[in-house]
């Protein structure tokens, strides 16, 4: 007789969600910051002044990122509820076979 699987934990969902957005939130910073970066070095060198870094953080990635982030938190939600809810079901359908 296989073993019953255990039913699916709700206090797990929380845990996941902020755990995918904040890595989510992580790699977007850094691809936005880095593009960012680039595109200051760009325009900096075709206007011929220094770069101003700062731009590349207050206005490219910060915004990036909490936009990518909020993005990633609803949609990590929804997954993890709907996946939650299958996974229940059919727990209790593995219960009565």
């Amino acid at each position: 007789m296989p073993p019953t699987p255990r039913p699916p934990r709700w206090y797990a969902i929380p845990v996941r969600v902020l755990l995918m957005t904040f890595i989510g939130t992580l790699i977007s910073f850094a691809v936005s910051l880095l593009l960012g970066i680039m595109g200051t070095v760009v325009v900096s060198a075709r206007h011929g002044v220094h770069p101003n870094m700062t731009v590349a953080y207050r206005l490219v990635a910060l915004p990036a990122a909490v936009v990518a982030g909020s993005i990633i938190f609803v949609l990590a939600l929804a997954m993890e509820i709907r996946h939650y809810r299958q996974s229940k079901t059919l727990a209790a359908i593995a219960r009565v076979s």
